[in-house]
C-alpha cells in the first residue's frame, strides 16, 4: 500500500493554513502581504477546484457548488444563511454563548427541517 503525501490529498478550504496566514498579515496592518498570500490561496483553489466539486453542503439543492446564486438567494430573502456556512456561524455563536454559560440553548427550538442527533 502506497503512502498519500499532501499533494495527494484534497486541498482543505475550511481552516486553510495559507489563508489563517493571510489574515495573520491583514491584522497586523500588512494589507499587500495579506492580499499576496490570499491570491496564492485564491489561485491553488482555482487550480484544485477547476472540475471537482467544492461545496460542502449535503443538502439536495439546485444550487448545490454554485456559491454566487446560492448566497445571492439568501442574502435576497435574509432569512438564513446557506447550510454550508451554519458551522463557521456556530462556532463563533457558541463562543459567544459562552458568555452566559449557553443559556441561551433554553430559548431555543429549532425548526422541524433541522436535522438533530439520533
Amino acid at each position: 500500500m502506497q503512502n498519500q503525501t499532501t499533494q495527494d490529498l484534497p486541498m482543505q478550504i475550511d481552516g486553510n493554513k495559507l489563508e489563517k496566514r493571510a489574515m495573520e498579515e491583514f491584522h497586523k496592518g500588512n494589507r499587500a502581504e495579506g492580499l499576496r498570500i490570499q491570491e496564492e490561496f485564491a489561485s491553488q483553489f482555482r487550480r484544485e477546484y477547476a472540475d471537482k466539486d467544492h461545496c460542502p453542503c449535503l443538502k439536495a439543492c439546485r444550487y448545490h457548488g454554485s456559491c454566487r446564486e446560492c448566497v445571492a438567494i439568501h442574502r435576497a430573502h435574509g432569512e438564513h444563511v446557506p447550510n454550508c456556512m451554519r458551522p463557521l456561524l456556530n462556532r463563533k455563536i457558541r463562543l459567544l454563548s459562552e458568555l452566559t454559560e449557553h443559556t441561551i440553548a433554553n430559548e431555543i427550538q429549532p425548526p422541524r427541517e433541522i436535522l438533530r442527533k439520533k
